[in-house]
């Protein structure tokens, strides 16, 4: 019989691609991952991983029992979601990863809608990249995501997750005072194509967004100073080092000086924001509150377009 305990492990490593990564992922030592994986193998009769300089892959076999394990791992979820309706104990511990802006916009309004509809959910919140949430969901270090639309991100139709779409913002342009476009109403990315850019690390996902809105306008962004922190990009900006895209909510509460904030002409490159779980979570006495809580903020209070 398969223990479904080595599904688990058979997908971190389809997943993190080494079995090193697996094993930090899963709070094992990678000798354990492999003692698991050849237990496995042993159990299914079939090579299910194989080894090389770059890393582990699945086999055919190993692939045809990943799509198994999908289903598996989620009626799993399902299972435990039922037990703890059964159990009626709408009381316990939440963790939830998600992005600076997407805590103030849609996370810390639900805290204070589920104080008051469900005082027994207590969530924990820790701060993550819009990239970084969605595999701490997959590894189980966290139960909800707040995520960003990426490239390479798990598709809408991925087996192991369930999305709920939360909202969607255009990014503006933020141009220092003295720019020459500053009389404008509106500001064409292609209009920019010689200034000087601040912008994120490569990695986060907005990094991405500005690379593909400048691509799609003909050119490559001449990115000069690089911060996650979108209060730094415009403090830059503010200091004449360069021009921006930054996202519209990341804007708000900004008092920023020496900078003008213009919409983008034509369409605007646009963040697009998900929760995430984990398939068959979805449903959970516990998780299903605080999914509804940031779904009904996003619509109520943000202000923005549903994804």
């Amino acid at each position: 019989m398969i223990d479904a305990r080595r599904l688990r492990i058979l997908r971190a490593v389809a997943d993190h691609r080494t079995v090193t990564a697996a094993a930090a992922a899963l709070y094992l030592t990678p000798s354990a991952v492999s003692q698991q994986l050849a237990a496995l193998e042993q159990e299914t009769g079939h090579r299910l991983v194989e080894r090389g300089a770059r890393g582990a892959r699945l086999t055919a076999a190993g692939e045809i029992l990943l799509n198994h394990a999908n289903v598996v791992l989620a009626q799993l979820e399902r299972a435990e979601a039922e037990l703890a309706e059964y159990g009626a104990g709408v009381a316990g511990t939440v963790t939830v990863a998600a992005f600076a802006t997407g805590i103030g916009l849609v996370l810390a309004p639900a805290l204070t809608e589920l104080a008051r509809t469900a005082p027994g959910i207590r969530v924990k919140v820790q701060d993550a990249e819009g990239d970084a949430s969605v595999p701490m969901v997959l590894d189980r270090q966290v139960d909800v995501a707040v995520a960003v639309e990426y490239r390479g991100a798990p598709a809408e139709d991925d087996r192991r997750l369930t999305r709920v779409p939360l909202y969607s913002e255009p990014f503006d342009a933020v141009l220092p005072v003295g720019h020459r476009l500053v009389d404008e109403d509106q500001v064409a990315v292609a209009d920019l194509a010689k200034d000087p850019w601040i912008g994120p690390y490569p990695g986060n996902p907005c990094h991405e967004v500005v690379v593909l809105a400048c691509e799609s306008a003909g050119f490559a962004p001449r990115l000069e100073h690089s911060s996650d922190d979108f209060r730094a990009v415009v403090a830059l900006a503010g200091a004449d080092a360069g021009v921006a895209l930054v996202p519209r909510s990341a804007l708000r509460g900004m008092e920023p000086a020496g900078v003008v904030v213009r919409p983008v002409k034509g369409s605007a490159p646009t963040r697009r924001v998900f929760a995430a779980v984990r398939r068959g979570a979805e449903g959970h006495p516990l998780i299903r509150p605080v999914l509804d809580a940031m779904e009904a903020v996003a619509v109520r209070e943000a202000g923005l377009a549903r994804a």
